[in-house]
Parts: C-alpha cells; sequence; structure tokens
C-alpha cells in the first residue's frame, strides 16, 4: 500500500514537473514569437535622452554657426543666399552629424527690390526745384560690415515705382483713425505724410493714406518707440549700446497678405497659374519709402500747423506739429515740398527652400515640423540667424544620435529652412500649398523659432493651449542663464498670470498674426504651433523690437557685444525647443492638454458676454449658442482627458493609442472654417484670426460687434450674428471630435 502511495506522488511530481516545464517553454516560446515591433510600438519618451540631448547643446558651436551664417548679406534670391542654402545642405548632408535626408525645395516667386543704378531719392525741393536737404540713402558705417557692398539700400519691399511731390504732413501711425485725425483740419490731397513704425503694418500705412488724397510716404522709427528716447551715436547708440543709430533705417515688406503675391493659393512653381499683377492687392497704391530718425527729426521739427495731439508726440527734443501742410514759415524749408523718387522694381525669381528629415520609426507618417527662414535683409545677426544657428545645433545632436544608431524618433521629423519670409513668409506658405494634403493629414505640430533671442532676460512662447503642458514641462528642465532658476521659473517671475486649473504659471503669448512662418500652419493649415525666443525684460525697455532690426547694424558683433554674449541664451532657447521637439516626437500619447485649451476658450466667452451680451440682446440676437458649445467643449475635453489619464495605454491595442491621438492631432483642423474671413487672406482659424479690435477675445466675433456698432447698419449687425454661428458650431464640432463617437 505504501509501495502503491509512493509511485503514485513519484508519477504525479513527475506530471507537475513536466507541466510546469512545458507552461514555461510555452510562455517563452509565445514571448519569443511576439512581433518586434510590439515593444517599439508599446515605447514612450526616454527622459534619460532627453538629458543626454541636453547636455550635448553646445553654446560655443551655435556662436560658431551665428558667425558662419552672418559672413555676407543674404537677402532671398541673392548670391548670399545661395550661400546659406550651400551651407544648410552640407550641414544637413553631413555623413557623421546629418539628417536622414536633405534637399532643396525650388519656388518661382514675385519679389521687390531697389535699382541698384538708379537708387530711391527722397528730397527736399523749393519752388524752383532746388534740393535744399537729401535723405540718407545708406546707413553710416561704424565696422566693414556696413561697408558690404551687397548690403541693400533701405527700401519699401512691394511699394511701387513712381515720384510723388507735396507738402509734408505728419500722420502719426500712420492708421485709418490717424489720418481721419489729419483730414478734420488739412486737406491732405497732394500731400505726402511722414509716418513712424507702429500701431499699423507696414503696407498699411501707404494703403490707409491714398483714400484720402496722400500721394506719397515716409516711414521711419522714432527713437522713443525703439531706444527709449536716445539718439545720439556719439555715446548713446550702436556701438556703444544695443540701441539704433541716427541713420538706421528698418527694411520691410509692405504687403498685408502672406505667400507668393501671384499664386495665391496655389503652390509658386515654374508653370503654376499667376494672376495679373495689376490684381495683387494689399501693397502700397503709392511710393513709399522708409527713412531713419537721423532724417525724419530734421523734417518734423521744422513742421508747421497745429501741434499734434499729445498721444502722437514721439522721442524728438521738439513739438511735433502736424503740418501746414509743410514747414514753417520761418523755418529754412519754408515754402518746399518733400519729393519721393522711387524706382523699385519686381520680377519672378527662383527661391529656395532647404528640407531635411529624420524618419520615424514606429509612425513615419506622423509628422512633427520645425522651422526658421534662412533669408535676412542684410546680415540678419538676430533676424533670423540666431534661429538658424539653434535649428543648426539642434539638427546636429540629434542628427549625431540617429548616426550613431543611438536613437531613431517615433514619429518623422521635418526641418525647414524657409526661402524668402521677409519678402511675406513666402518659403513656409508655399510649402504648405504645395503639401496641403498631406501636412493636414499627417502633421501633429509645429515648432518656429525664428529669432531664437532677441535678448538675454527670459523665455517669450506662443502657441494653441494645447501645447502650454509640454512647453513648460521642457521649460523646467533647462537652466536659464545667468541665474539659479529653470527657464520655467525664470518666465513665470517675468510675465505670470493665474491659472483656474494649475495656479500662477508663465504667460503664454497667441499665434493671432502672421509675423512669422507659423503663419501658413497656424491659420491656413490649422496645426498646433509654437513660436519661441528669448526677449528682453520689458520693465527696463519701451523697445517696440531689438533696436537693430531690419538693418545693416544687425550683425554676428551687435549679436555677440549686446544681445547675447557667451550665446547661452541661444542654447537656452536650443535646449527648451529640443526637449519639446523631442517629446512631440517620441511620446507614446501625444502630450496634448484639451482642458488647457477650455480654460482660453472660457476666459474669451467671459470677456464676449461682458462686452456684448446686452447689446446682442437688444438687437435680438442670442449668445446663448456660444455659451452652449463652450459648455460642450468643457465636457468633451474633460472626457478625453480622463480616458488617457485611466488608460494603461501602454498595454492597450496600439489602434486605441492612435485614435487618442488622432483626436488630439486633428483639434485645432475642427476649428477652421474657409468662409469666415473673406477679407483676410489664407486665414482659416476662427480662434487665432487676426483681430483689429484689441479685445481678449474671439477675434471674429470682435470685430463683426466693432463695425456694427460704428456703422448701426442692420446688415453689419447680421454679420456679428453670422460670425457668432460660425463661432458657436466651429467649438461645437471641435468638442465633437473629442467624443468616443457621434
Amino acid at each position: 500500500m505504501i509501495k502503491k502511495v509512493l509511485i503514485g506522488l513519484l508519477c504525479g511530481a513527475v506530471v507537475l514537473a513536466v507541466g510546469i516545464l512545458i507552461g514555461n517553454y510555452g510562455i517563452a516560446k509565445s514571448s519569443s514569437s511576439a512581433p518586434s515591433w510590439v515593444k517599439d510600438v508599446a515605447k514612450d519618451v526616454d527622459e534619460s535622452l532627453i538629458k543626454k540631448f541636453l547636455s550635448e547643446v553646445d553654446n560655443i558651436k551655435i556662436g560658431e554657426n551665428l558667425k558662419e551664417l552672418t559672413k555676407v548679406p543674404h537677402m532671398a534670391t541673392t548670391a548670399g543666399d545661395e550661400q546659406t542654402v550651400q551651407y544648410m545642405l552640407k550641414r544637413w548632408q553631413d555623413t557623421e552629424t546629418g539628417l536622414d535626408e536633405a534637399w532643396r525645395e525650388e519656388y518661382m516667386v514675385y519679389l521687390s527690390f531697389p535699382n541698384p543704378d538708379e537708387p530711391n531719392k527722397v528730397t527736399v525741393v523749393d519752388s524752383s526745384d532746388a534740393v535744399r536737404h537729401t535723405i540718407r540713402e545708406k546707413e553710416k558705417g561704424y565696422t566693414p560690415d556696413q561697408s558690404d557692398p551687397e548690403v541693400v539700400q533701405p527700401y519699401a519691399a512691394y511699394s511701387p515705382a513712381g515720384h510723388a511731390q507735396g507738402k509734408l504732413v505728419y500722420a502719426n501711425q500712420g492708421k485709418v483713425s490717424d489720418y481721419q485725425e489729419l483730414n478734420k483740419t488739412l486737406n491732405l490731397n497732394g500731400t505726402i505724410a511722414i509716418t513712424r513704425y507702429g500701431g499699423a503694418g507696414r503696407a498699411a500705412k501707404a494703403i490707409n493714406a491714398a483714400p484720402f488724397g496722400v500721394i506719397g510716404v515716409l516711414v521711419y522709427t522714432d527713437p522713443l518707440d525703439i531706444n527709449d528716447g536716445l539718439m545720439s551715436d556719439i555715446n548713446e547708440t550702436y556701438p556703444h549700446s544695443w540701441y539704433l543709430p541716427p541713420s538706421g533705417v528698418e527694411r520691410g515688406a509692405y504687403g498685408t497678405h502672406y505667400g507668393d503675391l501671384l499664386t495665391p493659393y496655389l503652390a509658386a512653381k515654374e508653370e503654376t497659374y499667376r494672376i495679373p499683377t495689376e490684381d495683387i492687392t494689399g501693397i502700397p497704391p503709392i511710393p513709399t519709402q522708409p527713412i531713419g530718425f537721423e532724417d525724419a527729426y530734421i523734417l518734423i521739427c521744422v513742421l508747421g500747423g497745429e501741434a499734434a495731439p499729445s498721444t502722437w508726440q514721439g522721442g524728438f527734443n521738439c513739438t511735433y506739429n502736424l503740418g501746414g501742410p509743410g514747414f514753417k514759415d520761418e523755418s529754412t524749408f519754408n515754402a518746399s515740398d518733400v519729393k519721393l523718387d522711387i524706382y523699385n522694381y519686381a520680377e519672378v525669381k527662383n527661391s529656395s527652400n532647404v528640407m531635411g528629415i529624420i524618419r520615424g520609426s514606429v509612425e513615419p507618417d506622423r509628422y512633427v515640423i520645425y522651422g526658421n527662414h534662412r533669408d535676412s535683409w542684410v546680415h540678419g545677426a538676430i533676424d533670423p540667424s540666431s534661429g538658424t544657428s539653434v535649428m543648426l545645433e539642434l539638427t546636429r545632436v540629434l542628427g549625431q544620435m540617429v548616426k550613431q544608431g543611438k536613437w531613431r524618433p517615433r514619429r518623422s521629423i521635418i526641418f525647414g529652412s524657409w526661402g524668402a519670409e521677409e519678402f511675406g513668409l513666402i518659403g513656409s506658405a508655399e510649402y504648405t500649398e504645395q503639401y496641403f494634403t498631406k501636412l493636414s493629414e499627417r502633421t501633429i505640430a509645429y515648432i518656429n523659432v525664428d529669432i531664437a533671442v532677441f535678448a538675454n532676460a527670459t523665455l517669450r512662447a506662443s502657441g494653441m493651449p494645447s501645447l502650454q503642458s509640454v512647453i513648460f514641462k521642457a521649460a523646467k528642465q533647462v537652466d536659464a542663464p545667468g541665474t539659479s532658476m529653470s527657464v520655467y521659473d525664470n518666465w513665470k517671475k517675468y510675465s505670470n498670470r493665474t491659472s483656474p486649473e494649475h495656479g500662477v504659471i508663465p504667460r503664454m503669448g497667441y499665434l493671432s498674426g502672421a509675423g512669422s512662418d507659423y503663419a501658413p500652419f497656424v491659420h491656413y493649415l490649422g496645426i498646433s504651433s509654437i513660436d519661441m525666443s528669448y526677449t528682453y525684460d520689458r520693465t527696463k525697455t519701451n523697445a517696440r523690437i531689438y533696436p537693430a532690426y531690419h538693418t545693416a547694424y544687425d550683425t554676428f558683433d551687435y549679436a555677440s557685444e549686446f544681445i547675447d554674449p557667451g550665446f547661452f541664451s541661444h542654447q537656452a532657447v536650443a535646449r527648451t525647443a529640443g526637449s519639446i521637439l523631442i517629446r512631440l516626437a517620441d511620446s507614446l500619447v501625444l502630450p496634448f492638454n484639451c482642458t488647457d485649451y477650455y480654460e482660453v476658450l472660457k476666459a474669451y466667452l467671459e470677456k464676449a458676454v461682458d462686452l456684448y451680451k446686452t447689446k446682442l440682446q437688444e438687437k435680438k440676437i442670442s449668445m446663448e449658442p456660444l455659451e452652449s458649445a463652450v459648455a460642450s467643449f468643457k465636457e468633451a475635453a474633460s472626457h478625453l482627458d480622463k480616458v488617457i489619464f485611466d488608460s494603461d495605454l501602454a498595454n492597450e491595442t496600439p489602434l486605441k493609442v492612435r485614435r487618442i491621438n488622432d483626436q488630439l492631432m486633428l483639434l485645432d483642423r475642427a476649428f477652421l472654417n474657409p468662409l469666415a474671413f473673406p477679407d483676410k487672406y489664407a486665414f482659416r482659424h476662427v480662434i487665432w484670426a487676426s483681430s483689429s479690435a484689441g479685445q481678449p477675445t474671439f477675434p471674429g466675433l470682435a470685430d463683426a460687434f466693432t463695425k456694427a456698432e460704428s456703422s448701426g447698419q442692420s446688415s453689419d449687425w447680421g454679420k456679428v450674428h453670422y460670425h457668432l454661428s460660425v463661432l458657436s458650431q466651429a467649438i461645437e464640432g471641435a468638442a465633437n471630435t473629442l467624443v468616443d463617437v457621434i
């Protein structure tokens, strides 16, 4: 009996052992037979890789990049521009630190130039046409950079050629309201207006002037707006400080639209249909020329007529008068006219984007795009080469990781060095038009770092609210130069707001205008975007922008001496932007936060209710649909955030992760309406369009309301109702994209 029991136990043990062995073998075999992609698909962003990236970004190499990029002026389509094209290709095709692939994309675009054989002239002439004063044609030289023969004469790109002569008037910033104010007491027919930068776009200063009979416009930078009032190059301005010398002139494109002017909504390829040049809109209808404040001082301080309003007064040590029109009788110019002889010409020229890619390993058909324009007005150390030098260092570090087999992003990364941005965001706009469908369907986000460093005080970032959290996370990991704080904490010190959800946080800006290459991605394609830079302490200067902007003084010497000695702020921007880029490319679930988007929509709604609801009720227009839409968005955003938080997505089916990521990626596309802004070229995003109303609320609604209240016409109140419906349905539609199923 005992023997039988022992044999039974032994047999049981053998069976058990065999079972265990079979089970273990089966599990092992099952595990080993799983496809190799399973682990890759479930992989999340690698924090140790981000730390390695941060440690390898080198401020010295950024400075070396900047020195190389600023050796010669590189205005779009010039020999200097081609030199930078070749430099970008060389770097991105490097076998040790380059990208997977790099190439150039060519476009035939309509550009405007001054005639080197007949320079533009602005003179003061008396009744016998004798010249009493000539405006300086080229900026004063302080370093060899200003003497380079390729430094272009200051001019207003897209101003028509022509000759205009008339009495001078001072029109402040050239806003419609400024000309209306002038027109109350002066006959503006046949006059020349002098305006200062700011308040209205460059082109608008001339476009606004023409209906009042003004026949020519001068534009200058007032020292109050750029130099904190300082004017002397003996000891106050460059080369003694960062301030603009008296002869400095801000060049620029004088157009209100972005993209190639002859091929609206079409990529400007060689055989593309082009509209007749006479059908171009949004450019000055009258001759226009920028000048330095050295000459503006001479003209404005002897103007006759009544004193301009106090808000029109600037930095000169004289009273700004409106003009008689013309000069004071007792001045040396007395009955003289101002004469403009403008010889600008336009032509279609080849302009190149330089493109590069790092292919994604898991989702190669999902793109994170990082861009910066390459062309400048002169040497362009700050605009745009600070951004290009940062981008080159970022691609060097990432490219080296790829070449060494240490990293490959989950999603593809596209780098764009845009051409002809200074003429109206042309390179990026043509790219988005050429690849409209592919980019619309596949792009996760766009990161723009144009001017990487305005100054060395603090970070400034603007973007869609859904990207706020990833920007903050990256900024918390980077040390702020010259402080013991992170970039995040330093930013919060300089500019902050109180969030209902997060408490005191840095203040993000919004991409509501078209100031850089983010515009076609935001407004035309509805792609979630970021624009970022290091900037100055607003409590220490009133400068509208860094003072050497678009002048011959924006040089390597200026950048290294006065903007960012040691290039540590450039390094901080490269680290922050690079961390954001890696997180967007590598995170299993896209680092977007829909609740942060709701917070902004709610704030916009509250402002709209406060400003407009009572008046709209009087007009029998209900705001209830808008209030309901924002409430729906809140509920949908909370739902999706909860789904993400509650799910163990690393162990979920890849299709669920992909579905959630598509919902996040496509959120901003839901806010597009191609008919919302018929008077604003390529603006389709109903939340972030530009606005002239100056209110922190929905831009289209604000503008429509302001116009209706001013005109009182029932048709304009109908347009308010229309835009309210557009807005309500866009927000409701966006909310519907965030729920599981319709």
